[in-house]
C-alpha cells in the first residue's frame, strides 16, 4: 500500500514503513512530514525475516528511508518463543541494514530499554554497558548488532520504554480496562522509567530525520547512530497508574476502582524480568535536534483528549 503526503524534508520522500499495523506505525503515519510517500509493509503479505523478500522489495521501491518498527513485543511470550523472537527482533533488523545499504536509505530501527540490566541508579546514556536479562532485551540487542556488523552508516537507533498509545496492546489501556472492573488496583512501585507517547516517538523520529545535510544544526557533528527517547520526567509504574486512574475519572471514564496499591516486584512475579531502572538520558537527542520534549504528564493528557 503507497500513502502519499508532502513533506518539508525534501520534494519527494519514499519511506518504507515496516510493521505498518502496530501501534507506533499507525501514529508515524499520521505524523509523517508532508511530500513524502509512504509505502506500508506488514504480515501477512510481507515478512521481515524473509532476506530474500526484504531485498527484493526494497531493491523495487529505492526508498530514501526505512522506519522498522516491525518487532515481536510480547515480552513474556518471548522467554519461551526465543527462536522466533532473534529472528524477528535480530536478525529481521540485519537484513533491512543490509537492503539500506544497497540502495543508499536511512534506516531507522526502533529499540529498547530492555537492553539494560535496571542497575545503574541514574538515568542511561547511549554509550552505558548493555546487560539484557530477558529473552526480548537479547533479541533486541541482536538487532542493534546487527545493523552495527552490517557497515550501514546512515542509521538511527532509537531506543525508547514504556510506549503507548492508539491502537495497540499496552499499560494505559490495560489499566483503563482493570480500573472499570476492579475496586483494587496493586500496581507495581519498585521499577521507574519514563512513559513514552507514541505521538511524541513518531515526531522524534522525524526530527532526526529532518537532519537532511548529515550534520546537526546545533552541533555540527554527523547525526546517525544511537539515541535515547521517551517523555520527560520519570515515575514508577504505579505512579503512571494513578495519574492515569485520576485522567479516566476526570474524563468520566467508567472507573470502579477506589484504591491503587503499591506493591514490589517480587509480589507480582512474571516469567521476564524488567529492568528496575528504565529512565533514559536524552540529552543526545536534545543537542541534536534541539526539539523540546513533552513532559510525560502532559502527554499523557493529549493521548486521553486524542481518545474521544
Amino acid at each position: 500500500m503507497v500513502i502519499d503526503h508532502r513533506s518539508p524534508i525534501t520534494d519527494h520522500l519514499d519511506v518504507a514503513l515496516l510493521g505498518a499495523k502496530g501501534m507506533l506505525a499507525k501514529m508515524v503515519r499520521e505524523r509523517a512530514p508532508q511530500n513524502s510517500r509512504l509505502h506500508l509493509y506488514d504480515l501477512p503479505e510481507f515478512d521481515v525475516t524473509d532476506r530474500d523478500q526484504v531485498l527484493q522489495e526494497m531493491r523495487q521501491v529505492q526508498p530514501d528511508i526505512i522506519i522498522n518498527c516491525a518487532a515481536y513485543t510480547d515480552v513474556d511470550d518471548c522467554e519461551t518463543e526465543v527462536e522466533l523472537a532473534n529472528r524477528v527482533n535480530g536478525s529481521a533488523a540485519g537484513y533491512l541494514a543490509e537492503a539500506a545499504r544497497s540502495v543508499d536509505a536511512t534506516l531507522v530501527h526502533i529499540s529498547t530499554d530492555y537492553v539494560f540490566d535496571g542497575r545503574k541508579d541514574s538515568p542511561y546514556r547511549e554509550e552505558d554497558p548493555v546487560n539484557p536479562q530477558s529473552v526480548y532485551g537479547a533479541s533486541k540487542l541482536l538487532g542493534e548488532q546487527a545493523i552495527l556488523d552490517s557497515g550501514l552508516k546512515k542509521y538511527f537507533i532509537v531506543r525508547t520504554s514504556w510506549l503507548y498509545g492508539s491502537g495497540g496492546k499496552n499499560f494505559v489501556e490495560t489499566i483503563l480496562r482493570l480500573a472499570g472492573e476492579r475496586q483494587e488496583l496493586k500496581i507495581v512501585a519498585d521499577q521507574v522509567g519514563s512513559p513514552t507517547y507514541t505521538a511524541d516517538l513518531a515526531d522524534a523520529i522525524f526530527h532526526l530525520l529532518a537532519l537532511t545535510d548529515d550534520r546537526s544544526p546545533i552541533t555540527g557533528h554527523k547525526p546517525y547512530g544511537t539515541y535515547h527517547f521517551s517523555n520527560k520526567g520519570h515515575c514508577s509504574w504505579y505512579e503512571f497508574a494513578c495519574a492515569i486512574v485520576a485522567e479516566a475519572r476526570s474524563h468520566n471514564l467508567p472507573v470502579v476502582t477506589r484504591e491503587v496499591l503499591p506493591i514490589c516486584t517480587d509480589e507480582y512475579p512474571l516469567p521476564a524480568q524488567r529492568p528496575a531502572n528504565s529512565v533514559f538520558d536524552k540529552s543526545k537527542y536534545k543537542a541534536a535536534t534541539g526539539a523540546e520534549i513533552p513532559e510525560w504528564h502532559d502527554s499523557l493528557q493529549k493521548y486521553f483528549l486524542s481518545r474521544k
